[in-house]
């Protein structure tokens, strides 16, 4: 890499990302992961959730490469989806509606002020009802692959939420292995929604997750809990609105997981994608990754 490396740094209702447009490809692939989990270190580096880079491509406006704090790929991600549209856009990459390739498939996107829309793939993989063990009492997790995997548990109070120790078990659950999973606790007080999420490769709770925020509304939608357009609080406190279709089906005919994902359509997710700051990297930035901490 040839330092320094422009990049933007932009957040998604507290999702925190770095975008650097690499359309002259001056990050290689082989570098790409350990770059990710040495800027995205807080306090010393940049600091944030993940690093987006920006690609060519040819059947797209253009493609991201994603990856989470760790340094591991992710399949999609919501509130990075919609920093990266509005990047795109406000760089003459993209116009104001726009379609970008991601691993989960082809993302639509359209900007509208200083939020974005984006429509999301095909939710799959819905499992109801699955028992997990916290703290020695059965927990009921229900599950969704919204681009990547959640899982999504309901409580009553979510601010006394053990999320991290909670969120750590069930993320590593050998229900949701290999892979692991993300895991949303929603808090639903008089048809209001709150969602606190830990995240998968974040290894923490994070301040937003949009495919959280899907997958906790669609999951709430088919308890009967919300309707479209459900608007979802995040633990930052801002908020995210989730728009769908459920297409009724007659009662005792959506038990397997199939029927539930045929019931869903035009899954889209909304809100603000904000600049923050722009900067150079310096070679300095990536120094002292490697070295463990006591």
């Amino acid at each position: 890499m040839n330092y320094p490396i422009p990049f933007t740094k932009m957040s998604g209702t507290g999702n925190d990302f770095i975008l650097i447009d690499n359309r002259q490809s001056v990050i290689t692939k082989k570098e790409m992961a350990e770059l990710a989990k040495a800027i995205c270190r807080r306090r010393f580096s940049v600091g944030a959730d993940g690093l987006i880079l920006i690609e060519e491509s040819e059947t797209a406006d253009f493609r991201w490469q994603f990856f989470n704090a760790d340094g591991s790929r992710a399949e999609m991600c919501g509130n990075g989806a919609r920093c990266a549209a509005r990047y795109a856009f406000s760089r003459k990459i993209a116009p104001v509606k726009m379609k970008f390739e991601t691993d989960a498939g082809l993302i639509n996107a359209e900007i509208i002020g200083k939020s974005v829309k984006i429509k999301l793939t095909q939710p799959t993989g819905i499992k109801m009802s699955q028992s997990v063990d916290l703290d020695g009492t059965k927990k009921i997790i229900h599950s969704i692959n919204t681009g990547v995997p959640h899982a999504v548990h309901f409580v009553e109070d979510y601010s006394s939420t053990p999320v991290l120790e909670w969120g750590r078990t069930i993320r590593h659950h050998k229900l949701f292995q290999p892979a692991g999973t993300n895991v949303n606790f929603v808090m639903l007080p008089q048809n209001e929604m709150y969602v606190r999420t830990y995240e998968r490769g974040v290894e923490d709770e994070t301040m937003a997750c949009g495919t959280g925020a899907v997958a906790s509304a669609l999951i709430a939608a088919l308890h009967g809990h919300v309707t479209s357009p459900a608007k979802v609080t995040t633990s930052g406190g801002e908020q995210l609105i989730i728009h769908f279709s459920l297409v009724d089906q007659p009662a005792g005919q959506i038990s397997d997981a199939s029927r539930h994902e045929q019931r869903i359509t035009e899954v889209y997710l909304e809100g603000p994608a904000r600049f923050i700051y722009e900067g150079n990297l310096d070679s300095e930035a990536v120094e002292g990754s490697k070295k463990k901490v006591r």
